[in-house]
């Protein structure tokens, strides 16, 4: 089906005679004319044509109309549309909540074998989480004394990839604001479609700082619809070693003592969502798996219809006979008969 996109060009197809029709002609001299004396045998050469002369003058008016409305045809951007095609919206808005407070430089995690911290760790299951979630928009949040939008949602999982994998322990402060980052969270899901939303949440501690609770914003979230799923991150014990190293002084702690497992549960459970313990980087990759398996939500149906854009075609047709008009326009051929009578001189 062909349509035009601009077809409010069209309104201005009289523009050229009306320029014509109004224009101030030409002021008349007063001056008696150039007299000729060889007007009459010039006048008696251009006779001879006056039957052609004639076509090329119907010629000369007819060409500038058709090319002015190719141009005019040209300009309303002429589009072939094909079939349309029904697109199914699929995918999920999930909003990343990671914690970069100091507690996430404990060595109590691994990984290929070698000791790292949690934040290493963190960076490591969720670059491949993110790049698992073709067809969800991703959003990331970075959270220690204040919480911080580092990536609104979208489809550009690279970006959110490589904004994580750029984070740093502390560049959000040392403590954790929790609450603060719940909120900020749901600010920025509250406009999303109904059943879309979803919160990841990751820390390792409990709040410490911000200025809302964890349990007040989940209860904000659980008024929009959306549904946390809050991990609570670190070993249950690791080896502190003593003056001489682990082989003598050395004693077992708990590194996750800090972490308030039943405000991260409370807040899932509010929400319809679920809590997790991640003890090392097994688990994690196991819980992250796990949210890979949640059901992706049907979105509004669009429309598309291809286009194949057409308006080269009149603008190359009016080109071709702007061409033509240049070769028969009386004007621009007068030194044709200019030459014939100068050939008749000579002869």
């Amino acid at each position: 089906m062909l349509e035009l996109q601009w077809p409010w060009v069209f309104v201005i197809t009289p523009l050229p005679y009306l320029i014509y029709r109004f224009m101030t002609p030409a002021s008349q001299s007063g001056g008696s004319a150039l007299q000729v004396p060889f007007y009459r045998h010039l006048t008696s050469i251009a006779g001879n044509n006056l039957v052609h002369q004639n076509s090329r003058r119907q010629l000369s008016f007819i060409l500038p109309v058709v090319i002015w409305l190719l141009l005019l045809l040209a300009a309303a951007r002429p589009v072939w549309l094909g079939e349309p095609i029904q697109l199914q919206g699929t995918g999920r808005d999930v909003m990343l909540a990671v914690d970069l407070s100091g507690s996430m430089e404990i060595n109590d995690m691994e990984l290929n074998g070698v000791a790292v911290d949690r934040l290493v760790v963190t960076k490591h299951v969720l670059t491949d989480f993110i790049e698992r979630r073709t067809g969800d928009r991703l959003g990331l949040i970075l959270f220690g004394t204040q919480a911080y939008l580092q990536a609104p949602l979208t489809f550009d999982l690279k970006t959110v990839g490589t904004l994580m994998d750029e984070s740093a322990i502390g560049m959000a402060g040392n403590k954790t604001a929790i609450g603060d980052a719940l909120g900020l969270a749901v600010k920025h899901l509250r406009n999303r479609p109904q059943d879309s939303r979803v919160l990841i949440l990751l820390t390792d501690g409990a709040n410490t700082a911000g200025e809302i609770t964890p349990l007040q914003a989940a209860r904000l979230a659980a008024e929009e619809g959306i549904k946390i799923y809050s991990i609570g991150m670190g070993a249950e014990e690791m080896i502190q070693p003593g003056i001489f190293g682990t082989s003598f002084g050395a004693r077992r702690v708990n590194p996750s003592a800090d972490l308030d497992e039943k405000t991260l549960t409370e807040m899932a459970n509010l929400t319809g969502g679920r809590y997790f313990r991640a003890k090392n980087t097994e688990e994690l990759e196991q819980i992250y798996s796990l949210l890979d398996e949640l059901e992706p939500v049907l979105q509004d149906k669009e429309n598309f219809r291809p286009g194949i854009a057409l308006y080269y075609w009149p603008l190359l047709l009016a080109l071709v006979l702007s061409f033509v008009t240049a070769l028969v326009h009386p004007s621009l051929r007068s030194s044709d008969w200019l030459a014939k009578y100068k050939t008749q001189e000579g002869a």
